[in-house]
């Protein structure tokens, strides 16, 4: 799961679910793009020059670029159940494992302690809270 980069907490699913949809939409734009010059392209080869075609190369390269943005975006066809995160967790188990064959501990960190209080903060709790003796 994603965290947010502002405050560390874990992302929700609705933001998960929207920061891929975003990022299906600007491969759709790129594709459609891509489509668009490949015709503009085309057009400029047949006009200027009809006997020597060029516009494949400038497409070849973009083209390139798509299928790397696509793959970014839906993975390998056929690699992406291999990818997954219950795989991820199997492999780092066998790390774990080889690791610990070769004498290191491999036992989980120690939770980091909170930082001791500021006077400030002591005092603005102390206010929050109250006693019996305020009651009327």
């Amino acid at each position: 799961m994603g965290r947010n980069r502002k405050n560390k907490e874990p992302l929700t699913a609705y933001e998960i679910a929207k920061k891929r949809v975003e990022e299906k939409k600007k491969f759709y734009q790129h594709l459609s793009t891509y489509v668009v010059m490949s015709i503009f392209f085309y057009m400029i080869n047949y006009l200027s020059n009809p006997g020597h075609w060029w516009f494949y190369w400038p497409m070849l390269g973009w083209g390139v670029g798509l299928a790397f943005h696509y793959v970014n975006l839906f993975g390998i066809p056929g690699i992406v159940e291999e990818m997954s995160p219950e795989w991820e967790e199997k492999q780092i188990q066998a790390e774990l494992r080889r690791l610990e064959k070769k004498g290191m501990d491999i036992s989980p960190p120690a939770p980091k302690e909170e930082p001791p209080l500021e006077l400030k903060e002591i005092e603005k709790r102390r206010r929050e809270t109250w006693d019996d003796n305020e009651l009327v």
